[in-house]
């Protein structure tokens, strides 16, 4: 079988890499970083208790690609994700409940049941809901989803949509795709009973994907951890990658090191691709760790954001199996925050922990325990964006939630990315394959 090099060890260069190995090729695989996991990957522990993740993620029912990879590996998501039908309220327990049932059903249910918007809000949700879904979920590609939602009620706008939006984009309303929101809607709230179930980690990252497939990869293939691996031009028929002092031969590469590395790694190769991929924008996220005594009603509760108050959603770790009275609140779209210079992650952390203090008050003694910025989290998700695609040449593919495809940058985008470009990329090669032996 062929000779392959997958650079990148996230989660879309694992899952590649766990694809081809399956299909006999021989691989190496290289990761600047010195742990796996890319933008989804735990910290060093700094103390006794489980270790803290660079952001706090979340799953819904939907992710079927990151699940059954999951089961591939011998885990198991039933011990390791903490799952719930979809509940999106606040601190003191108001918002948007889904019972379990037909989603089109349960959802129109939790509407109904939504006691603290008034039956016009609630009717308008429903008949908008309605409207976008015998559109097939589609509309022009030009709309934000502020735009897509002008006629709709105001409170279930600020109080579901807008929050919803930047939580699964990374980009405010105003300025997000409303034909790739619409297909979140549809693939988590509509594809089918536990579609839109929240799955939330109980343990560290590290240990639901990214650990675990280094180990069966570790198996058959030759891992180079902290190592950067550099492209280079095609080599008889293949390709090369310079690793430290040494140039190695490979009858094809996979790249799934993140959009900027792989624009710049691909500037004389394939200026067009190269172009496209550099002229991504880039969102941040802001996870604030706290520290507090009591709980909350919910492991995941909804936080109302402000212009003072930056966080939308606030997580109880002790309730999820981590650590007992660690709560993590996240800030999404956090660019307003850290655009305001060097001490922008503190002041984002300060104004989150003044928010919880004040939103959730059953929480007492709160007090900082670490803000984690993840400055390139997520590509900015905007009306008619034009994302490089998977193939650049002949025995030469990218991988990575940037790539080509109707969802935004989620786990779920970078494990089916990685699984699609391994498949085509085996393809490919077993088409040229018989032709070399004629």
């Amino acid at each position: 079988m062929a000779r392959i090099a997958v650079i990148g060890a996230g989660w879309a260069g694992l899952s590649a890499a766990l694809a081809l190995q399956a299909q006999g090729h021989v691989l190496s695989l290289f990761e600047l970083a010195s742990q796996p996991g890319g933008r989804a990957r735990s910290l060093a522990s700094e103390g006794s208790g489980p270790p803290l993740d660079n952001g706090q993620h979340i799953l819904i029912g939907a992710y079927v690609e990151t699940l059954d990879l999951m089961r591939s590996l011998g885990l198991s998501p039933e011990e390791l994700l903490w799952r719930s039908p979809l509940q999106l309220t606040d601190a003191q327990g108001r918002g948007l409940r889904l019972p379990k049932g037909p989603p089109l059903l349960a959802f129109g249910r939790a509407v109904m049941a939504a006691s603290h918007w008034p039956w016009a809000a609630r009717l308008s949700l429903l008949t908008h809901s309605l409207r976008w879904a015998l559109s097939g979920f589609r509309c022009a590609e030009t709309l934000t989803v502020r735009e897509l939602c002008r006629t709709l009620h105001r409170q279930p706008y600020a109080e579901l949509v807008a929050p919803l939006c930047v939580a699964a984009l990374n980009t405010p309303a105003e300025q997000a795709s409303a034909q790739v929101f619409l297909r979140v809607l549809q693939d988590a709230l509509f594809a089918g009973d536990g579609s839109a179930d929240l799955l939330l980690p109980r343990r560290p990252l590290a240990e639901l994907l990214p650990e675990p497939a280094l180990q069966a990869l570790a198996a058959g293939a030759r891992i180079h951890a902290g190592c950067r691996a550099l492209l280079c031009a095609p080599d008889s028929g293949g390709w090369a990658v310079r690793a430290g002092d040494s140039v190695q031969p490979f009858d094809a590469v996979l790249l799934a090191c993140p959009a900027a590395e792989a624009a710049r790694q691909l500037q004389a190769i394939a200026p067009d691709w190269s172009t496209q991929a550099a002229a991504l924008r880039y969102e941040p996220i802001v996870t604030v760790y706290l520290r507090a005594e009591g709980r909350l009603p919910f492991p995941m509760v909804a936080l109302q954001e402000s212009a003072e108050a930056p966080a939308q959603y606030l997580f109880d770790h002790g309730q999820l199996g981590l650590q007992a009275g660690r709560f993590a609140a996240v800030v999404s779209g956090a660019a307003p925050w850290l655009e305001r210079g060097q001490g922008g992650t503190a002041a984002c952390a300060e104004a989150a922990l003044a928010q919880v203090m004040s939103q959730a008050p059953q929480l007492s003694g709160l007090r900082l325990e670490r803000a984690v910025a993840e400055k390139r989290a997520t590509f900015a998700c905007t009306p008619g964006l034009r994302r490089p695609a998977a193939r650049i040449a002949p025995g030469l593919w990218a991988a990575g939630d940037y790539i080509e495809g109707p969802y935004p940058a989620t786990l779920e985008g970078a494990v089916r990315s990685g699984r699609q470009a391994a498949r085509s990329l085996h393809a490919e090669l077993a088409a040229v394959a018989p032709r070399a032996t004629h």
